[in-house]
C-alpha cells in the first residue's frame, strides 16, 4: 500500500492501518536504533517506542519527506536520547558484537573461526566503535546511517535537514577522526 493512503488510513484510525505501517518499516527502525546502540535488544525496545511516538504524532507527518526518512529522524533521536539517558549503563555487550555478523548477514561466520580469531576480530570490533562513539554528534549520527543503513547523501541530509554538501563534509570529518583515532590507538598498543 502506497504510504500517503497509509497515513489517511491511520489517522482515521482504520483497523489494521498502523500494523501494516510497523510491519512495513519494522526491519528499518530496528536497524537504524541497532546502528546506534549496538545491542539488539535495545535497538527493539527503542523501536518500540519510536512506534509508539509516530502513532501518537502520525497527524503531525506533513508529507514533505517521505515517511522513512520522517522514521530515520525519530529513530536517530531516540537512539541518541537512549544513550544519553543510560551513559553510565554499559550498552555494548561483547555477546552483542559477537554476533553482530550473524544479525547483518543472516550467517555466522565464527563456525569457521577459532576461539582465538572470534576474541581478536571482537577486540578489533571493540576499537573500531569506540572510536566511533568518540565522534561529534553530527559526524557520529552520518557515518552510521552512511555505514551501518547504507543510506544516500541525499537521504542523510533529508534525516538530518541538512545540505548534501553539509553531509559530505560531516563524512570526511568523521573518516578523518577515525583515521586518526585508530592510528593513535594502533602506536599505542605496539
Amino acid at each position: 500500500m502506497e504510504d500517503l493512503l497509509l497515513i489517511e488510513e491511520i489517522t482515521k484510525n482504520k483497523p489494521g492501518a498502523f500494523q501494516q505501517l510497523v510491519e512495513k518499516y519494522q526491519t528499518l527502525v530496528i536497524n537504524t536504533c541497532y546502528g546506534f546502540l549496538h545491542n539488539y535488544q535495545d535497538a527493539q525496545d527503542v523501536a518500540q517506542e519510536v512506534f509508539i511516538d509516530v502513532y501518537r504524532s502520525i497527524e503531525k507527518f506533513r508529507n514533505e519527506s517521505k515517511i522513512s526518512t520522517w522514521l530515520y529522524r525519530i529513530s536517530v533521536n531516540k537512539s541518541l536520547n537512549y544513550i544519553r539517558d543510560n551513559k553510565k549503563r554499559t550498552w555494548f555487550q561483547s555477546l552483542d558484537i559477537l554476533f553482530e555478523t550473524e544479525f547483518k548477514t543472516g550467517s555466522s561466520n565464527s563456525l569457521s573461526e577459532s576461539p582465538e580469531e572470534i576474541i581478536e576480530n571482537k577486540e578489533k570490533m571493540d576499537v573500531i566503535q569506540q572510536a566511533i562513539d568518540k565522534l561529534a554528534k553530527n559526524q557520529k549520527i552520518a557515518f552510521t546511517l552512511y555505514k551501518y543503513e547504507d543510506l544516500s547523501y541525499k537521504e542523510i541530509a533529508d534525516v538530518m535537514n541538512i545540505s548534501i554538501s553539509s553531509v559530505e563534509s560531516l563524512l570526511f570529518r568523521a573518516k578523518k577522526n577515525l583515521q586518526k583515532q585508530l592510528i593513535s590507538l594502533y602506536k599505542k598498543n605496539d
